[in-house]
């Protein structure tokens, strides 16, 4: 059986920084206290090497309540998805040392909105409301709606003659894009779309598709809460239906790979490297995970 790599996958830049300005904190910062805001990052395996460094998890609704134990002086790492408007001015009031760790397209659609809104628009935002990303995003304008996707735009009847800047989560499908411009193009006179999807993203949802039709079948390698894992299981299983979404060696299952000839992986980028090596090794039976 051959395995075969995408040609992009597993850790973009964005979260190798997050993830290396933990670990930097950890040993230069011994004598502080460290939190993560949330998961820094979506993969469980990545967090629960961080905690063994000493980091803790510090969540948002603790926060908020003001049932946490923040001490002035402590350190509070911004998760690469961001957070809201309310969390940062909380940390603030505390006084504890913030260090940012946001990714810089994240940060960059927050200042468009910020941007767009001064000179007059309104903000139509595609994407999941639910995932702490957008939810940092949004939280930083006052006139916003969210849509997860073109049909819930289309039905939500919305003033077509506004004025809005059109703003999209970094890890929207490049085809979902290209449908929401197409319609905002045809039917929103006053509009201002920004394409601001993870280039990273991008040329990882495009590998995994290519990777897709050349394979018997595909494993997508990446955290149960990934949104851009989701997207590759997403775009590979329209290509090919013997597509499986897996975090760990351990959830192969050898029935899959009956018949196999050419085993394609991919890997959200949340994925560490030593993750997916386990996995070609499962997959090739050099060891017995």
């Amino acid at each position: 059986m051959e395995v075969i790599r995408a040609e992009k996958m597993g850790f973009c830049f964005g979260v190798r920084e997050a993830v290396e300005l933990s670990e930097a904190l950890s040993i230069k910062e011994k004598d502080k206290r460290i939190f993560m805001l949330g998961m820094l990052v979506h993969n469980e395996h990545v967090i629960e090497d961080l905690r063994k460094k000493g980091i803790e998890i510090l969540k948002e609704g603790t926060l908020l309540k003001n049932e946490d134990d923040l001490k002035e002086g402590d350190i509070v790492i911004i998760r690469a998805h961001g957070t809201t408007k309310e969390i940062y001015a909380r940390l603030e009031e505390k006084k504890v040392e913030i260090h940012d760790a946001a990714c810089s397209f994240v940060t960059e659609i927050r200042n468009t909105l910020v941007e767009m809104e001064k000179k007059g628009y309104d903000t139509i935002f595609i994407g999941d409301r639910n995932h702490p990303e957008v939810k940092g995003i949004i939280s930083f304008g006052e006139r916003v709606y969210t849509f997860k996707d073109l049909d819930e735009l289309v039905d939500s009847g919305i003033d077509k003659n506004g004025k809005y800047a059109v703003l999209t989560q970094t890890t929207l499908n490049k085809n979902s894009f290209e449908k929401v411009r197409e319609y905002i193009n045809n039917y929103f006179p006053n509009a201002e779309i920004f394409n601001k999807i993870c280039g990273a993203t991008f040329v990882r949802q495009k590998a995994a598709g290519k990777l897709a039709g050349e394979v018997d079948l595909v494993l997508v390698i990446g955290g149960k809460k990934s949104s851009n894992t989701r997207k590759l299981y997403d775009i590979s299983k329209g290509i090919n239906p013997n597509t499986y979404l897996i975090q760990e060696a351990e959830d192969i299952c050898t029935d899959w790979l009956a018949g196999m000839k050419k085993v394609g992986i991919t890997a959200g980028a949340s994925t560490p490297e030593e993750i997916i090596i386990k996995i070609e090794n499962k997959l090739r039976g050099i060891i017995d995970v």
